[in-house]
Order: structure tokens, then C-alpha cells, then sequence
């Protein structure tokens, strides 16, 4: 018993590392994604530039949502918010150097053989984040959104350490 424990142990130290050496290696991510805001889904891409920055452009309603490190603007055709970005759950999933350390200090937890899930808790705030468990890759998290709203992110296609065109970040004009 004592020997299984130990294994088990082992095998979870080193999903963590794989995942925290992942991550370290990755400047930029890009990937699609689908996202359940209270059952209403929502497909995209998304860049994620380290640190805190991200540009995501929704397929349909004419949406993106950029942040340049500092604040967080969601645009659509009829509106245009802007808030301060660590005043969102984005702040704590941006920012690479805090993903790091939280991983580095949580326990994880598997789910059906195929994810590995950390659950940050930070400023009252409960983020979800999910890794696949062969690859490493981050696939999505679940949080709640400004108005309360539980949102969950899945990811696709994940690729690291494009090419990025830096302009994408600069925070779009209202309309």
C-alpha cells in the first residue's frame, strides 16, 4: 500500500512539473476556443501574449475582447466596455509568473484520466484550470465573470511561440 501511495505520489509530481516546464517555455499561445457563459456558447480564437496580454476574436456578433496588460476592453458592433484588468479572473490566468507559482504550490486533481485541474483561490475569486494530461497543454478553465456568470473556456488547437503581430493588444476604439 505504502508503495502505491508513493507511485502515485510521483506520477502527480510529475504531471505538475510537465506542466509547470510547458508553460515556462511558452511566450505566446494561440488557440481556438469555446466558450459557455450560463449555457449561451460562444467559438473563437484567442492569442495570449506572456505577460497579460490577449486578443480574442468571437466567429459571430462581430466581438473581440483585448487586453494590453493594464485593462480589459470587450467590443462588440453596438458596445464597448473597458475594465481594469485586475479587477477580472483574466489578471490571474495572463499572468504567467502567478500561474507558476500557484501550480507550483497547489495539489492537483485528475479528472477521468485525461485532465489535470488546479484550482486557484484568489481575492475571492475560485479559477479553474485545466491541462491535458498527455500533452501538458492548457485547454481551458472556468470562472465567474464580472456579472457573476460562470464561465467556462475550452481550448482547441493549441499552439505556442507564434508569430505574434504586437498591434493585435493595443486596446480597440469606441465606437
Amino acid at each position: 500500500m505504502v508503495c502505491l501511495i508513493s507511485l502515485s505520489s510521483e506520477v502527480n509530481a510529475n504531471n505538475k512539473d510537465q506542466i509547470i516546464n510547458k508553460l515556462k517555455d511558452a511566450l505566446n499561445l494561440n488557440f481556438d476556443f469555446e466558450q459557455n457563459i450560463n449555457g449561451k456558447i460562444e467559438l473563437g480564437n484567442c492569442t495570449i501574449q506572456y505577460p497579460k496580454k490577449m486578443f480574442c476574436d468571437y466567429n459571430k456578433k462581430n466581438k473581440v475582447i483585448v487586453s494590453n496588460g493594464k485593462s480589459l476592453v470587450i467590443k462588440t458592433s453596438s458596445s464597448y466596455y473597458r475594465y481594469p484588468l485586475d479587477k477580472t479572473p483574466l489578471y490571474f490566468i495572463l499572468d504567467k509568473k502567478f500561474l507558476l507559482k500557484k501550480i507550483s504550490e497547489l495539489n492537483e486533481e485528475i479528472i477521468n484520466n485525461s485532465l489535470v485541474k488546479f484550482t486557484i483561490k484568489e481575492n475571492n475569486q475560485s479559477i479553474e484550470i485545466f491541462f491535458d494530461i498527455d500533452n501538458y497543454n492548457l485547454i481551458g478553465w472556468q470562472t465567474k465573470d464580472v456579472y457573476q456568470n460562470t464561465a467556462v473556456t475550452l481550448l482547441y488547437s493549441v499552439k505556442s511561440n507564434q508569430i505574434v503581430d504586437q498591434k493585435i493588444f493595443e486596446a480597440p476604439l469606441q465606437n
